[in-house]
């Protein structure tokens, strides 16, 4: 969810913990790009923002520190929905990564912000690498892609509908201290089970950059219904 947090707006979004089978119609994963960033450094600062508004967030969100880049949707071997994730559009975002060749680069992840449904640390990118990265694998439209998308690392999810004003005094009583600067030498694609809300990550593959050329480093995690490229 992109909805950032503004006066117009009078409560955040109230999450909850349930199976959403209206949503994932059966189909067990979830897929998604995203910088891997969970490293212990992130982890504590993540863990402080937890702390600092742990009577507002959904109990249960353990998601690993990233940066998502794109969504993909639901992998599948014969895609019928809108977000159905095959193995063609699989090989050409790789094929334009390879085409990118894109370089290590340092981002900066900071201080307490928020979207209406989730709290956030912010990320600077001052090079656009993750901007570049979007692009290439921006092949087809998604249902839920925004286009006021801003890099961040989540922190959890709103449990109420609460006054955005009070929201967001909270926000910026937190002191993160100084930014963290994090080297990023691979693009991961990463798998969640969609029946869970905030549940865990399961690696499927990294695109390596550090490497010359570029290397697509799989996993054998069973959850792709189709070979890789």
């Amino acid at each position: 969810m992109q909805d950032t947090l503004s006066p117009s707006s009078a409560k955040t979004i109230r999450n909850v913990q349930r199976d959403f089978p209206e949503w994932h119609l059966g189909r067990p994963h979830y897929l998604l790009w995203a910088l891997d960033v969970d490293l212990e450094p992130v982890r504590q600062r993540v863990a402080a923002a937890q702390r600092h508004l742990s009577t507002r967030l959904l109990a249960g969100y353990v998601r690993e520190p990233h940066i998502t880049l794109s969504l993909c949707g639901f992998p599948s071997a014969a895609p019928r929905q809108l977000d159905d994730f095959g193995a063609e559009i699989l090989h050409q975002q790789i094929e334009a990564l390879h085409r990118l060749r894109p370089q290590a680069f340092t981002i900066a992840i900071g201080a307490l912000d928020g979207f209406s449904s989730a709290p956030y640390l912010s990320v600077a990118d001052d090079g656009g690498h993750i901007e570049r990265l979007r692009t290439s694998l921006d092949l087809c439209p998604h249902p839920l892609a925004r286009t006021d998308y801003r890099p961040h690392v989540t922190i959890g999810l709103y449990a109420d509908a609460w006054s955005l004003a009070q929201i967001e005094a909270e926000l910026a009583r937190f002191a993160p201290g100084a930014p963290l600067r994090v080297e990023v030498s691979r693009l991961s694609l990463f798998a969640y089970a969609s029946a869970q809300i905030g549940g865990r990550l399961t690696r499927v593959a990294d695109f390596d950059f550090a490497t010359t050329p570029p290397a697509l480093l799989t996993q054998q995690t069973g959850i792709l219904p189709f070979s890789w490229p």
